[in-house]
Parts: C-alpha cells; structure tokens; sequence
C-alpha cells in the first residue's frame, strides 16, 4: 500500500474526534478565544480614538502579542508542574479580566497593561490547546483533528471580530469590556474535564517517529523548551506561518482605521468574511492533508495570502475589500493547518508540546511585528500602499513555500 492509500485508510476510520475530553478542549477553546477575538481590533481602536493615533493602535496589539511570546516557551513547564486544568484556567482569566479594569479607568499606559496581561492569558492557551489537540487526535486523523481545532478558534473570530467593532460603536467601548470578561468566565467549567497531566491517548507514529525507530515517541531526542526551533525541517514552515500572521496583525488591527469614512459597516462585513472563511479553509485543509498530504496546498494557500493583502489597495471599492477578504481568508485558514500539521509529523509525539510552542510563537510575533511596523509605515506611505509593502512580502515567502514543498516530496519518494 502506498503512503497516500495509507493516508486515506487511516483517515477514513472510525475513531471519533468528538471524545469528551476534546469537546470540553474546543468549550474552553471558544470561551477563551471568544474574550481575545472580541477586542482584537477594539482595543486599537480605543487606544487610536483616546489620541494614540496609528502608533499606539499598533502598540496596543504588539504589546500583547510581546507578553504572549514571551510567556509561551515556559508554557510546557506550567503543564508539567500544574496541570491542563490550573493552566488553562488562569489563561482564561487573564484574557477576560483585565480589560473589566478599563470600564472603570481610562489612560494608555493602563490599556497598554491589559493588553501585556491578555497576552500572558493568550499565550497559555494556544500552546496548551495546540498541543493537547495533537495528543487526543485518533489514529490516522491528527490534521484532521487540528482542522477541527481550528474552526474551535475561528467561530469565536466570526463573531468576535466585527461584533467587537460593531457593539463598541453602538454602546460604547465599556459594554464590550465587561462583555469579555463575562465570556471566560462562562468557560472556565469547561477547564474542570481536562487531562489533569499530559494526555495518554495513543495517538500513532508521526513520520518523524517511524523513521527514527522510536514510534512511541518515547526518545525526547528535542531538549529544552525551544529545542523544536533547531530541527531545520521546521525552518520553512515557521518563516512562512511568521509571514502569513504578520499581515494578519496589520489587517485585524488597521483595517477598521482604514475604512474609517467609507461606506457603513464596511469594516464589520469585511472582517466577518475574512474569519468565516478562515476556519473553513483550515478544517478543508486538514481534511485534504490526512488523505493527500498537506504539501501540495502550502504555495497557493500563501499565494492567496498575497492576493488578498495585495487587493486593500482599491479600499475605495466595498467589492474589492470583500473579494480580498476571501481571498486572505481560504489562504490564512489554509496556512495555519498545513503548517501545523507538518511541523507534527517532523517530530516525535514527545516533541508536540514543544512544537507548540514554536509554532504559536511564529504566529504570535507575526502578528505583534505586523501591528508594530505597519503603524509606522503608515505614517509615511498611508493605507493603500502600506498593503501594498505588505503583499509584497508575502510574495517573498513563495520559495520557501516551493522548496518545502519539495523537501516533503524528497523524504517521500
């Protein structure tokens, strides 16, 4: 049987996904994603509005995408020495009740301080859902699974994201603080069925493993909390995860203030197609990964990326904004399966945790690196062309999608 009819028969087997523990991981995944989802382009405009202007909207997103990178490299350590369950937990409350605080009292420096202490909560989160989702996946199904904890991720960016713009403009910015902070709150008993520990269930051989001879994924041949960053195999997949959330931190951070003045509600539409079709394309992604391999969607899910970014140029036209948001939606979504799911089936099952980590940390720092720059490059070039720089970059990260790609298909062969 060839490795692609093997793909196909494990992947059409009936393990479940949906097992209690999984189900209780996306409750708490929504909950927590929701309270980060909602403010994500609140608080820049809320840090823009009280003066900061373009500098300190960037500023509100790379000060929080900062404590999330910082944070995540000990977030294997806290697992180990807390629990699933602790952990978790006080990264919901981190995400949901800082900006209560804001509801009360206003000034910068303080919005700036919620957003370092969203960050922290932000940060234990994804790394511990990421890798809590590989280890659950049934045999044969693990980019499935992460597809599945994708779309976790993205209902709460469907709603989150222009409900958050659209409710602050509406009410007022504080109904949406205490919003958040209600939110967590109502998903913290999810917490209560995690794994105490690190789970136990069999989850079959990654690639890395068979290769290696240690199927268990028993050797942890990855030292220290970073030990994942020196396998050179997982270069090409974080640089252009890095890229790809890079213009996602300038979009959910500067669209709004770039289509201040155009037609009503742009903003709201815009955003709500982007992350609509985001967890799509991710489930679609892993869905097609488990049966046909995830390479061959790697160029033209960053292709579309570029496309997308690329089409913010004409914001005096709704269809153009909306066409773009499509199109950087299916390449996003795409991207951020086929990248994590590679970068699992490079190591061992005793690497996931720390594979976690890499990967949120490319995620997380491309979009604060994305918030920061633009908010300076548009001082100088203004909205249209600072899309413009920005989809150029994206089209520098083409060929180390391609030479992935054929790196996949030499160890293949």
């Amino acid at each position: 049987m060839n490795a692609r009819a093997a793909r196909t028969a494990a992947a059409t087997g009936t393990s479940r996904l949906l097992t209690r523990p999984m189900l209780l991981l996306l409750v708490a995944s929504v909950g927590g994603m929701g309270g980060f989802y909602l403010l994500l382009s609140v608080l820049p405009l809320y840090a823009a509005t009280a003066g900061g202007g373009g500098v300190g909207a960037g500023l509100t997103t790379g000060a929080m995408m900062l404590a999330t990178v910082l944070v995540e490299p000990a977030v294997p350590w806290f697992l180990a020495r807390f629990g699933h369950r602790a952990v978790v937990g006080a990264g919901l409350l981190l995400l949901g009740l800082p900006p209560a605080v804001l509801s009360l009292w206003s000034s910068f420096p303080l919005t700036l301080g919620v957003c370092l202490a969203r960050g922290v909560g932000l940060g234990i989160v994804v790394v511990a859902g990421t890798a809590l989702s590989a280890e659950l996946a049934p045999p044969g199904r693990r980019s499935e699974n992460l597809g599945l904890y994708g779309v976790s991720l993205g209902v709460p960016s469907v709603l989150g994201l222009p409900a958050g713009v659209w409710l602050s403009d509406r009410l007022g910015f504080e109904p949406v603080f205490l919003l958040t902070a209600a939110l967590t709150l109502l998903a913290l008993p999810a917490v209560a069925g995690l794994p105490a520990r690190r789970a136990t269930r069999a989850t079959g051989a990654t690639q890395a493993e068979r290769l290696s001879g240690d199927p268990d994924g028993r050797n942890e041949e990855l030292g220290g909390p970073l030990g994942a960053a020196v396998n050179r195999s997982l270069v090409r997949p974080t640089l252009i995860l890095g890229a790809a959330t890079f213009a996602s931190g300038v979009l959910v951070t500067f669209l709004p203030l770039a289509l201040l003045g155009g037609p009503s509600h742009l903003a709201v539409v815009a955003l709500l197609v982007q992350a609509s079709v985001a967890p799509l394309a991710r489930w679609g992604a892993g869905w097609w990964g488990d049966r046909h391999g995830s390479s061959s969607l790697l160029l033209p899910a960053v292709l579309a990326v570029a496309l997308g970014m690329a089409g913010l140029v004409r914001l005096e036209s709704p269809v153009m904004v909306i066409v773009s948001m499509v199109l950087f939606g299916a390449g996003f979504g795409a991207v951020q399966n086929v990248t994590l799911a590679t970068m699992f089936e490079r190591v061992p099952r005793s690497g996931f945790g720390r594979v976690s980590v890499v990967w949120n940390l490319a995620f997380d720092a491309g979009m604060g690196l994305g918030a920061v720059g633009f908010g300076l490059l548009i001082d100088r070039t203004g909205y249209p062309w600072g899309f413009a720089v920005t989809a150029v970059l994206l089209l520098a990260v083409l060929g180390p999608a391609w030479h992935d790609r054929r790196y996949v298909r030499a160890e293949t062969a």
